[in-house]
């Protein structure tokens, strides 16, 4: 069976509505479902959002605080949160035509809402700015590195533009501030294999024996007695594939706190200290138009 079409909600503070479904279950209420399934969110709180009309039901419609719970069906709702951390840093556009949006994310902006993180995220803020609804990452950067992000703008070509990354048919060049090692022979093209690590260091991944699943061409800029400016091809898409394969060659990037130690997460992050890696070029052929698209990042990092 098709799931029914989702119905058209507005954008509130640039944020979309968000989907649960309503499986079978004891609850009385759509308010004692909500206040179990998503619990980050006090009952309290849920009722008065429920009462300000931003809960619905399947079709749109706003539900009240009494609204009896209807397994089967689909409940959506706007996320955000109280005491979201605020980035110190503006985003740039850097371009932008019918099709395509190129962005600079600072350092410490997530690409996309995720955990503690809604309004405070590129895409929020850009929709916010830009009042495009339709606006979607076609690729990824962490949230602790800066630089270009590719955005697509009609819903009807963006498979297109992703197929590329998946493909590898783009070209992407990153710059690192990391510890200069004169024994280090460069330019270089490093080949690993990377996993991602069980247990508690979940978040790191690992280098292994076996067959490489990662590589990237590596060589350097500049560098004066302690640091060098490095350039980062990758020609794979791992994941954090920059920053383990430069922890393994004894160069972690500068501002890391997941390589080579993984540190504690932050209640609040330390804005003074960004990790020291930008995507600074990006370059492809258009799938839809055929022509050479080429961008770069107006940031720039800084030897220390």
């Amino acid at each position: 069976m098709s799931r029914p079409p989702r119905p058209e909600l507005p954008l509130k503070d640039g944020v979309s509505a968000s989907a649960v479904a309503c499986p079978a279950g004891p609850w009385r209420l759509v308010v004692d479902f909500l206040a179990e399934r998503l619990p980050k969110v006090e009952r309290a709180d849920w009722l008065a959002r429920m009462s300000r009309g931003e809960v619905r039901d399947a079709d749109g419609a706003p539900l009240s605080p009494d609204a009896p719970y209807r397994p089967g069906t689909r409940l959506f709702y706007w996320r955000w949160l109280p005491h979201e951390p605020v980035v110190p840093f503006e985003e740039g556009i850097v371009f932008q035509d019918e099709l395509l949006l190129v962005a600079d994310k600072p350092h410490f902006l997530p690409v996309t809402p995720k955990g503690r993180w809604v309004q405070q995220t590129l895409l929020t803020r850009l929709v916010r700015r830009t009042g495009i609804a339709t606006l979607s990452p076609i690729h990824r950067i962490d949230r602790e590195t800066a630089g270009l992000v590719v955005f697509a703008i009609q819903a009807a070509t963006r498979d297109a533009y992703q197929r590329l990354f998946a493909e590898r048919a783009v070209d992407k060049r990153y710059e690192a501030i990391a510890p200069y090692r004169a024994a280090l022979a460069l330019p270089m093209v490093y080949r690993s294999r990377l996993v991602e690590r069980p247990g508690d260091a979940f978040m790191q991944m690992a280098e292994v024996p076996g067959e490489p699943n990662a590589e990237t061409r590596i060589s350097l800029a500049e560098h004066d007695a302690d640091f060098g400016s490095y350039v980062l091809e990758p020609v794979t898409g791992r994941k954090h594939q920059l920053r383990a394969q430069m922890s393994a060659l004894g160069v972690p990037i500068v501002g890391d706190r997941i390589y080579p130690q993984l540190q504690p997460e932050e209640a609040e992050p330390d804005f003074s200290a960004p990790l020291q890696l930008l995507a600074r070029e990006i370059a492809f052929t258009d799938p839809v138009t055929g022509q050479a698209r080429r961008f770069e990042s107006r940031l720039r990092l800084h030897l220390p």
